[in-house]
């Protein structure tokens, strides 16, 4: 008889057996040292738990407790982070605990498809009104979403369908939220390294976009003082 434990991973109620538990918050806990420096590293976590939780809830197939199997094949598609970079100071030190978890491994998930299965979300990181436009183009592969908005416009100006179809989609589309839904917006592998790289860049990103804002303001309003 093994004890099971409540707990709440990316916002998921999950249950899971003792061990399977120590495997998992040892691995967790490699992810948290490993992008401790990172200035993402609170959503980096918190995207990968939650990739892991939709995991469990694939891969248990009928089952109501996780167990030390659905672990091993959750972190066999997920990565450890010494796959992607080699050793970092953090974690060069337990490196040869590598093994504890991918034994098994080919196995155990011989059919993980390399890629990601495409889905459909809103892209809230470029958008006019609701990110249906530059949804839809990630969905399909289509490099600039203004062609998309241009033949939006064009239904609405000759027969009105467009803005009716616009609003329907933006109403049922989800938002991509988390680095995992804009990985599978556009069909992107979904694991450790994907996902910390997504993150990263739009966190860069945005610094980028604060000190040009900084800037800006300070060219404006300093030369307006002299």
């Amino acid at each position: 008889m093994k004890k099971t434990i409540n707990i709440n991973l990316g916002g998921h109620p999950i249950i899971i057996d003792e061990d399977a538990f120590e495997v998992l918050h040892q691995y967790l806990s490699r992810i948290d040292r490993y992008f401790n420096q990172s200035e993402g590293r609170e959503e980096i976590v918190h995207d990968i738990e939650t990739r892991i939780a939709e995991l469990f809830q694939r891969e248990m197939k009928g089952k109501k407790i996780v167990s030390v199997k659905e672990v091993r094949q959750v972190i066999e598609i997920m990565g450890v982070p010494e796959d992607f970079e080699g050793d970092t100071p953090e974690s060069s030190g337990e490196a040869h605990r590598t093994s504890e978890f991918t034994e098994d491994k080919k196995a155990s998930y011989d059919s993980v498809p390399p890629r990601a299965t495409k889905r459909l979300f809103r892209d809230p990181s470029d958008k006019v009104l609701g990110g249906v436009a530059s949804g839809l183009s990630a969905y399909f592969g289509i490099d600039d979403p203004v062609w998309l908005r241009i033949a939006f416009v064009i239904l609405v100006v000759t027969t009105g369908v467009g803005l009716l179809a616009y609003i329907i989609m933006w109403i049922i589309v989800p938002k991509a939220k988390t680095a995992s839904d804009r990985l599978a917006m556009r069909g992107a592998p979904i694991n450790v390294e994907s996902i910390a790289h997504n993150v990263e860049e739009e966190v860069n990103e945005f610094g980028e976009k604060v000190k040009k804002f900084g800037r800006d303001m300070k060219s404006k309003y300093g030369s307006k003082k002299s």
